[in-house]
């Protein structure tokens, strides 16, 4: 019996979740996992690396192969080293005094989450780094170029550069947690994000202008309406256009739907790959809208897709039971893109929103294993 080819789409923390869950059905599914990732982000460590090195941005590359990195000691261990991010180092250290071994307390709790994952806000000192900002400096004004970088950003920087192709950089990093799928990006070069935006001017409500950039779309508090890429038709990764046409599932969402989502279906041969493969299609809705999809409902969500790609036809949405709310413009949405709609407890308990690795897995285990 061969392996069910997955193909996932996205960026950040949403693709994270994907992934984990997917992970979580591979041992029953026998699924051969393949991410496919955005390549616009500006903001934080990679949008440092980005201006100042050139290249991918690799924050998203670097959550993606956390997320399927092996489970043996050593490769949890690599992949926790990957989500280390460096913590301003205090003046005192200029002075010879050096910071406790592995760093505070707090910024091991930030770091070293369970499956992985980063947990709780980016440590002291990094926070206006991670903003977009350069590194802090001392009361002498030193610089730390360090602050606010995380680990894998830097090995998969020095990766890129090294072998001078981001697809045998992921490989090779890949091979280095152990990683139970492939992470390809959905272009070997970083494209720009940009949108027209009314109301981004809680003064001018009804002005629209143009948000450049990846940071600035994800936090306009205006309402998006329309988006590009620059440039306008990048080139997609030969990798990923294959790794699509020969998939069983192709998977969208969770994620930030405008600057996570969406940049897939602008790339023209990922658009053209997608709209042709034989796969299945499955979306997986957010449990909250964020600040870029304000005011969008799910069922806007869904027909955002269509909109961008009006060739799109999807088999299968899921949604959580009760973020979805009353299910029927969901449903009637989901139907027009010649969907059936899938509701299950895909949250975590906690009440914030956030998908739970298991419960999504559980949800889409019946999905994917469903014969043609």
């Amino acid at each position: 019996m061969t392996a069910t080819r997955v193909v996932a789409f996205g960026g950040g923390h949403g693709l994270s979740a994907s992934l984990r869950a997917l992970r979580r059905c591979a041992p029953e599914l026998d699924l051969d996992i393949t991410a496919v990732v955005t390549v616009g982000d500006d903001g934080g460590s990679s949008g440092r690396l980005r201006a100042e090195r050139g290249g991918l941005p690799p924050g998203d590359l670097r959550q993606a192969l956390v997320a399927l990195a092996g489970d043996h000691p050593a490769t949890r261990r690599s992949a926790g080293l990957f989500q280390h991010r460096f913590a301003e180092v205090p003046p005192s250290y200029a002075g010879g005094t050096r910071p406790a071994a592995g760093g505070s307390a707090k910024h091991r709790s930030a770091v070293s989450g369970g499956d992985g994952a980063v947990s709780g806000p980016e440590p002291a000192g990094a926070a206006a780094v991670a903003a977009g900002g350069r590194a802090g400096a001392g009361a002498a004004g030193r610089v730390d170029g360090l602050a606010g970088h995380a680990v894998g950003n830097l090995v998969l920087c020095g990766l890129m550069e090294l072998l001078g192709d981001p697809v045998a950089a992921l490989e090779h990093a890949g091979a280095m947690l152990g990683a139970v799928g492939r992470v390809l990006p959905m272009s070997c070069e970083p494209v720009g994000i940009e949108a027209r935006v009314r109301g981004a001017d809680p003064r001018r409500p009804d002005e629209v202008r143009t948000i450049t950039g990846q940071h600035q779309v994800a936090v306009t508090t205006g309402r998006v309406e329309s988006l590009r890429l620059t440039p306008a038709a990048p080139e997609a990764c030969p990798q990923a256009v294959a790794a699509i046409g020969a998939a069983d599932w192709l998977i969208f969402g969770p994620g930030s739907w405008y600057t996570s989502v969406l940049p897939h279906l602008l790339v023209p041969q990922l658009a053209a790959a997608i709209v042709a493969s034989p796969a299945r299609r499955l979306v997986t809705l957010n449990l909250a809208a964020e600040k870029e999809t304000s005011g969008l409902s799910q069922a806007d969500h869904l027909a955002a897709l269509r909109w961008y790609l009006p060739e799109l036809r999807i088999d299968r949405v899921v949604a959580d039971s009760k973020a979805a709310g009353d299910p029927e413009p969901v449903e009637r949405a989901a139907e027009s893109l010649g969907a059936r709609l899938v509701l299950a407890p895909v949250a975590v308990t906690d009440g914030t929103p956030r998908h739970d690795p298991a419960a999504l897995g559980a949800a889409l285990v019946p999905v994917l294993g469903a014969d043609r």
